[in-house]
C-alpha cells in the first residue's frame, strides 16, 4: 500500500545548512528515518518519534528540516545518492553492453541486502510523490543508465523492436519486484547469491531476440 507523507507546518525561520551538522548525528538521523518509516505507516511517525529514536532533540530536527516532509525526502535522497554514486563508480571503464547492464543489476541488489529498510520505505512511497526525492531528477544519473540502454540498442545487442523507455522499465521493475518480495519473505540468504541466475533471466528478458 502506498503511504503520503504528510507535512506539518513549514517553519518560517530559514533552515540551517545540512553541511553544517555533524555527520554522525545525520547518520543516526538517518537510520531512524529509515527504522520508522519502514515499521510503521507514514501519517503515523512524527517528528518526536524521529528525535527520540535518533537521539536528537527535537529543535535540531526542525531547525535544519522544518518538518516532516522535508526530513524524510532530504533523509531519502541522500540514501539514494550513495546509490547513484555507486553505480556511476562501477559503470566506468566498462565498454560491454551485457557487462555494464550486468554490474548495474549488481549493484541495486547489492543496495536490496545492504539496505532493506530503505527500500522497504521506498516501496511505500506514492508514485507522484517520487519526484520529491531530488535524486530522481539527477539527469546525469538517469542519463547514464539510459544511455546503457540506448547503446545496447544501437547496437543491436539489446531488443530494438521496443521504445528505450520499455526497457528501462523492464529493468526497474525486475529489481523493484524481486527486492521487495525478497525482503517481505524474509529470506536467509542475500539475493545476490544468485545473482548469475538473475541475471540471466533479466538477460533473456532485454536482450535482441
Amino acid at each position: 500500500m502506498n503511504h503520503s507523507i504528510s507535512s506539518q507546518p513549514l517553519s518560517s525561520q530559514p533552515l540551517a545548512p545540512l553541511s553544517t551538522m555533524r555527520p554522525a548525528t545525520l547518520d543516526k538521523i538517518e537510520k531512524a528515518v529509515r527504522k520508522l518509516f519502514a515499521g510503521f505507516d507514514a501519517n503515523e511517525v512524527t517528528m518526536a518519534q524521529i528525535a527520540k529514536t535518533a537521539n536528537v532533540s527535537l529543535q535540531t530536527l526542525y531547525k535544519y528540516f522544518g518538518d516532516k516532509q522535508t526530513l524524510f525526502y532530504t533523509i531519502m535522497d541522500r540514501v539514494l545518492g550513495r546509490l547513484a554514486a555507486r553505480m556511476m563508480d562501477h559503470l566506468q571503464g566498462i565498454d560491454s553492453v551485457e557487462e555494464r547492464l550486468r554490474k548495474t543489476l549488481w549493484v541495486c541488489f547489492d543496495f536490496v541486502d545492504s539496505h532493506p529498510d530503505a527500500v522497504m520505505v521506498l516501496s511505500s512511497i506514492s508514485l507522484s510523490r517520487f519526484r520529491n526525492i531530488a535524486i530522481y531528477e539527477n539527469e546525469e544519473l538517469i542519463g547514464a543508465f539510459l544511455n546503457v540502454l540506448e547503446d545496447g540498442q544501437q547496437r543491436g545487442v539489446l531488443d530494438d523492436t521496443v521504445p528505450l523507455y520499455i526497457l528501462f522499465d523492464v529493468f526497474m521493475g525486475f529489481v523493484s519486484r524481486l527486492g521487495v518480495m525478497h525482503i517481505m519473505r524474509q529470506t536467509q540468504k542475500p539475493i545476490n547469491a544468485d545473482f548469475d541466475e538473475l541475471f540471466a533471466i533479466l538477460w533473456r528478458a532485454m536482450a535482441r531476440p
